[in-house]
């Protein structure tokens, strides 16, 4: 590669610029682009290998660049996580070495997120997929197996009340009409009041819901904190669906808990190991439901994620601030570096 030609790395996306070729062509404009996948395990210094002369990067939920990643790799400029989340980011090291990490506005997976989690607690309520394999194999008398339990009759527990679980709440509460409840340490009651959502405490919520929606952002604190402690709370015969993180998990007693049918099904778009593996245990429970991360992948929503990555690199090359900036320490340094070019 040319030493000052812009390179772009399109990393272990599977979407970016498929389904939206006129955004591949801006980028086209800009410099090379190239797609690389990666083994989401690869090591921080193979990684820093594979990027050597890329200096913008889209990245996917994997791999992680690491502090040994940003150690060996001194060209990358620009991370722009094709997402919300940054947690396969470390962000403290990327700041160190003035690499400035960019995600996308939450507010663009709203909606398809959102109505993603409600689609798996409806599947998980109304034995929906199990029905419709009974047809499938011809056994339409079975339709006596699978009654289930109406939404509008139930308790919601919402955990984590940002763009998207708040979205989850008014789909549950003014489409169906539940009783909808809402534990999130970080944004005050008053606020949660205001739409009509009742604020708890982590261990009531956990105690009286019947569906309980994880939409929190992984965090130091709340790694595995859906645990055996957590599950001995809920009721028997809870719903659990996930379409946050898997790390929010502590897959070991989530499993313990199907097995004492405390947990009657789940729904899950996330895992803590993605893809999963084939041995995975989860996979042998008919009542749990688990989807490739498509939580992101609605028409409107992936091309607003498209255009985000687009607009950051844009933006750069034309020495102007990307919105939705990780870690605006590194601001200044970065403009400096891109301002006057053409």
């Amino acid at each position: 590669m040319e030493e000052d030609t812009t390179n772009i790395a399109i990393v272990n996306s599977s979407t970016f610029g498929i389904y939206f070729p006129d955004l591949m062509q801006r980028l086209k404009k800009i410099g090379i682009v190239e797609r690389i996948t990666v083994d989401p395990k690869i090591s921080g210094r193979e990684l820093a290998s594979k990027l050597k002369d890329f200096k913008f990067v889209i990245a996917s939920v994997t791999p992680n660049f690491t502090s040994e990643f940003f150690q060996y790799n001194k060209d990358v400029k620009l991370i722009a996580r094709h997402g919300i989340g940054y947690n396969n980011v470390d962000i403290k090291a990327a700041t160190e070495s003035g690499v400035m990490v960019t995600r996308v506005l939450g507010i663009h997976e709203r909606d398809s997120v959102a109505e993603l989690a409600v689609a798996l607690i409806l599947i998980c309520l109304r034995q929906i997929i199990p029905a419709n394999k009974a047809v499938e194999e011809y056994k339409w008398q079975d339709r006596k197996n699978f009654v289930g339990d109406e939404l509008s009759k139930l308790t919601v527990g919402i955990i984590g009340y940002g763009n998207i679980g708040s979205r989850v709440a008014e789909i549950a509460k003014e489409g169906f009409g539940s009783e909808v409840i809402a534990y999130d340490p970080y944004i005050a009651d008053k606020v949660i009041e205001k739409t009509g959502v009742t604020p708890v405490s982590f261990e009531e919520l956990l105690k009286t819901s019947d569906v309980i929606s994880l939409n929190a952002s992984l965090n130091e604190g709340n790694y595995h904190f859906i645990n055996k402690s957590a599950f001995n709370l809920m009721k028997n015969g809870v719903v659990i669906v996930n379409t946050a993180r898997g790390e929010l998990i502590n897959q070991n007693d989530f499993i313990e808990a199907l097995e004492s049918k405390k947990v009657s099904a789940a729904g899950l778009d996330v895992l803590e190991e993605e893809p999963i593996n084939p041995n995975n245990p989860l996979l042998k429970y008919p009542n749990v439901f688990i989807l490739p991360h498509i939580g992101g992948y609605g028409k409107y929503s992936l091309r607003k994620m498209d255009e985000k990555m687009v607009e950051d690199i844009e933006k750069l090359m034309k020495g102007e601030i990307p919105e939705q900036i990780v870690n605006p320490e590194v601001v200044e340094k970065i403009i400096t570096q891109f301002k006057g070019r053409k």
